[in-house]
């Protein structure tokens, strides 16, 4: 059997971190077992979905790196095929008309309601012959006896018995096809060979199923996945948990599209004690039927952890280029400066976040007014004035400006001075870094280059001078 798995987000919001764990889980199933992966807008709702929110999950999937091999296809594109399937259940008789009024529903709802019953509608249209030319819903006529058996991959066997569903709408009355209708036409119409997706569309999974075989369709393998809950226990929630439900909220604090992925493929799935996967790593061991069947918290702890992992061991010219979207925020253009990668590799063993690592990185590119008020006051006081002064000279008359150098002219200055090395280097650190987090004192210097560090120092003694006087 071709293996083809598909996405199919609904645009009426950002890509939040479910959808894009259902991404991820569906694109490692086909990437395993080499077949395609289908992506899918289900655009149906007219009145909350928008081009915007279209936008928002085209960038996120783009961002997590999870290519599509075919779409991305519009249900509203495909009205057609849908009403082409209702008037064929209709002839078939797997479907009927019914025009009872929305007092009769609500009517009948309250009565079960106070019976204890599940409210269901009660097929009171089932053998009417309702005219074509009068407001009706067009509903499946949902088998009466036997039961679904759902063989999950993840969730294990789920029976539903037939009795237990009633006779879902399939067309509204200003003749829109609902949701239950257009998902099966498109997992049919698009081979999907397993329904990867969050477990609360289970209640869903036995009405599909029952209108596939209406068809005479084949039934997908389906794999309902628990869902993710806040650190709290709580569902998941913007209102409650702020934007952090929003993949792109995630570029935005700095993480790296893999750390993401490599937190999601843990929500839920295991392979022996490995935190760490690569993605080609996740293609090989990932196995749907060892997923997890409960629902799994949102630790951002590990997740920090995590992305700290990733942007200390990747490949320096890939965080640079990450790096860039966040010194930009900063309206820093890193052309104007030392060259970002030797920045990151300088600097990237202090940050777990790529907004911190470019929050640290600022004093490389831009020149700043002011200093650590704490650090100042310990370090750039009159006793600084003779070595920074000396220092400024060595460095002022170097032939070449390299690290070795540099670290020689410090520590001669040190020596000449008979100063301890925290003299002469803190003083020196906090003139030409404002008291930022910073690497080795002779890589700050050369990376910082010459006329940037001597201005510093030139601003760090008119400093001095002034409390002094």
């Amino acid at each position: 059997m071709s293996i083809r798995t598909r996405f199919a987000p609904s645009p009426t919001g950002y890509l939040h971190i479910g959808g894009a764990r259902t991404a991820l889980f569906s694109w490692l199933h086909a990437r395993k077992h080499g077949g395609r992966f289908v992506l899918r807008v289900e655009d149906t709702d007219l009145e909350r979905s928008t081009a915007e929110s279209v936008n928002a999950i085209l960038e996120g999937m783009t961002w997590l790196g999870l290519e599509y091999d075919e779409g991305p296809f519009y249900q509203t594109e495909r009205f057609e095929r849908y009403n082409e399937v209702i008037e064929r259940l209709l002839a078939e008789g797997h479907a009927y008309r019914c025009s009872c009024s929305r007092e009769r529903l609500e009517q009948l709802r309250e009565e079960q309601m106070a019976r204890k019953e599940k409210p269901r509608y009660d097929g009171h249209c089932r053998h009417r012959d309702v005219s074509a030319d009068e407001p009706h819903v067009i509903r499946f006529k949902n088998p009466l006896e036997g039961q679904v058996v759902i063989d999950d991959l993840v969730r294990g066997r789920v029976i539903v018995q037939n009795a237990e569903l009633d006779d879902l709408i399939i067309r509204r009355t200003d003749g829109a096809p609902t949701y239950n209708l257009t998902v099966v036409v498109d997992d049919h119409d698009m081979q999907v060979s397993h329904v990867i997706r969050g477990d609360d569309h289970l209640n869903n999974t036995p009405r599909q199923v029952n209108i596939l075989k209406a068809l005479g369709a084949s039934v997908p393998v389906y794999a309902h996945l628990p869902m993710i809950l806040a650190e709290d226990g709580a569902k998941l929630s913007k209102r409650v948990h702020g934007e952090s439900v929003s993949v792109m909220q995630y570029r935005e604090e700095g993480y790296l599209p893999e750390a993401l992925l490599n937190y999601l493929v843990r929500l839920g799935w295991s392979h022996g004690d490995q935190e760490i996967f690569s993605l080609d790593e996740m293609v090989q061991l990932f196995d749907l039927g060892e997923v997890n069947n409960s629902a799994s918290s949102i630790n951002i702890s590990k997740l920090l952890w995590l992305n700290q992992q990733y942007i200390k061991n990747s490949d320096p010219d890939y965080i640079a280029h990450h790096l860039g979207y966040h010194l930009g925020k900063l309206n820093i253009d890193p052309s104007e400066g030392p060259d970002i990668v030797a920045v990151v590799e300088a600097q990237r063993e202090r940050a777990q976040t790529l907004k911190e690592l470019a929050d640290i990185c600022q004093f490389f590119y831009r020149d700043f007014d002011s200093y650590d008020e704490k650090v100042a006051n310990k370090q750039l006081k009159a006793a600084a004035l003779e070595p920074l002064q000396l220092l400024r000279r060595k460095l002022s008359e170097l032939d070449e400006w390299q690290q070795g150098p540099i670290h020689d002219a410090i520590h001669s200055t040190a020596g000449e001075l008979d100063l301890k090395m925290g003299k002469v280097g803190m003083p020196l650190r906090v003139a030409v870094t404002g008291g930022a987090p910073s690497p080795s004192l002779d890589l700050t210097v050369y990376l910082l280059g010459r006329e940037r560090t001597l201005n510093r120092i030139d601003m760090a003694l008119a400093y001095i001078r002034q409390r002094t006087e």
